[in-house]
């Protein structure tokens, strides 16, 4: 293992940490404002219950991210001085704009928006609800516009070996990034849909058949089964984009070595990328042709138009592109079987009757979000080898000469506590739905609804 490589796992490490987290925040933020519209609107207290107790979910998973982005960015200059050197007249503002549009947002209202449901007029927490999670929506569009160029710049113009911006419409609105947002963006929905439906079934399977649970599990539910769908096409037109764009990255997804017509659609491969094919492979005639092309003898690019004339391999590497496509898809067949089950299960036995059968499923898949982000980002991320930003700058170009010594043990220790942090965060979390479920989180508050002028003063023992 040299350097390269230890970086490149270091940087997967963290980013992988922390996008975890603001796949939720960036959703959840806009169900927290559903969860305020509807009390404002109905008065119903189960909505303000649902919002006492999911709130305290996104300032944690908020807390988690902000920190763990923090020393995700120390490696621009630790591990990756190349990059700001020579794309830092791009990349550098782009995170600039995502402070100025979106922490200072976020930093404002937050306060407001956790503490300040019973101390302002409910038009102000609603505000600031909304306000917050606009913020993090802004946030996802900064770094989504980042990271898009990164994979199809434009926009830019080399002037002594670095990249300078010559038009920041384009660059901004490069090619693929109205895909990959509208993408990540479902994908933040779906995570917390099926988070919230999970948690809350996992309540009701101990015992706990209060009003906002059951509303809870609904929407979730109901939210999941909205957006999959949405998911699909919206991954189907990013597929066409990133065949355009990064025929290698395909390539690689579909496990397809020479480029013809008639492609199958491989289910299972091991590719070897020694012998240059995939061993023990299943496969559907034609199919791969049919969804990339919508044509069943459409041309597919081959691995094989990637290798220089000297053997230099210039296509990322397979197996793990080739096995994060197949897993963010099958998780996403699990999800759109297990919320339109969800939905004939609503229709037939209403929340308070769900069979628990189907509760443990939607506890199982509580975290399931996580599973199809991570495996999509892989998909994306290592796709994109062996360039750092495509054609412009390659990874190795960027690394820094720290010692390897250097990097292996700091790499050990992300580890370590990214590890311990991800079973704090889940133990947390179950902590709050147990004492939601012995119904020791709420307290007799009175919270203001619209037009109401907020509670004066705590209530005794508060």
């Amino acid at each position: 293992m040299d350097t390269l490589l230890l970086s490149r796992i270091q940087f997967g490490a963290n980013i992988s940490f922390h996008i975890l987290f603001p796949t939720i925040t960036i959703a959840l933020g806009w169900m927290l404002l559903f969860f305020k519209l509807r009390f404002a609107r109905t008065g119903e207290r189960k909505w303000m219950d649902a919002y006492m107790f999911w709130v305290k979910v996104f300032a944690l998973s908020f807390a988690m991210g902000v920190v763990s982005g923090i020393t995700m960015s120390f490696q621009f200059g630790t591990n990756w001085p190349g990059f700001m050197e020579k794309v830092g007249n791009v990349a550098g503002p782009l995170l600039a704009y995502e402070i100025m549009t979106a922490f200072f947002l976020e930093a404002v209202f937050l306060g407001i928006m956790l503490f300040g449901a019973s101390r302002v007029k409910s038009w102000v927490h609603t505000l600031a609800t909304f306000l917050v999670a606009f913020g993090t929506t802004m946030s996802t569009f900064w770094i989504i516009v980042l990271n898009s160029w990164m994979h199809t710049p434009q926009g830019y113009e080399m002037i002594d070996g670095v990249v300078h911006a010559s038009n920041w419409f384009e660059i901004i609105f490069n090619p693929s990034m109205p895909y990959r947002f509208v993408h990540m963006m479902l994908a933040s929905g779906l995570t917390v849909a099926f988070l919230i439906a999970g948690i809350s079934a996992l309540r009701m399977l101990w015992g706990d058949r209060g009003e906002d649970v059951k509303a809870v599990l609904r929407v979730g539910i109901i939210t999941g089964a909205a957006l999959i769908p949405l998911q699909i096409l919206a991954g189907d037109l990013h597929g066409l984009n990133t065949l355009e764009n990064q025929p290698a990255k395909v390539a690689a997804m579909e496990g397809n070595w020479e480029t013809q017509g008639n492609v199958p659609l491989v289910l299972f491969a091991l590719p070897d990328e020694d012998a240059r094919e995939n061993r023990f492979e299943v496969a559907i005639p034609n199919v791969a042709s049919l969804i990339l092309t919508h044509s069943l003898d459409g041309e597919v690019p081959g691995l094989n138009d990637f290798v220089g004339p000297d053997g230099e391999i210039m296509h990322p590497p397979v197996a793990p592109v080739f096995w994060g496509f197949r897993i963010m898809v099958g998780t996403g067949m699990a999800m759109l079987a297990l919320s339109w089950g969800g939905l004939l299960l609503l229709r037939k036995y209403g929340a308070s009757d769900m069979p628990r059968l189907p509760l443990y499923v939607f506890s199982a898949m509580s975290f399931s979000g996580w599973i199809a982000t991570l495996a999509g980002w892989y998909t994306t991320e290592i796709g994109r080898q062996p360039w750092l930003v495509q054609g412009v700058l390659s990874t190795k170009e960027a690394v820094s000469d720290v010692p390897v010594g250097m990097v292996l043990s700091t790499l050990i220790g992300y580890l370590i506590v990214y590890g311990l942090l991800i079973l704090a965060y889940i133990g947390v979390i179950t902590y709050l739905a147990r004492r939601a479920t012995r119904g020791e989180v709420y307290s007799n508050r009175t919270y203001p609804r619209r037009g109401e002028a907020p509670v004066a003063s705590l209530q005794p023992g508060e």
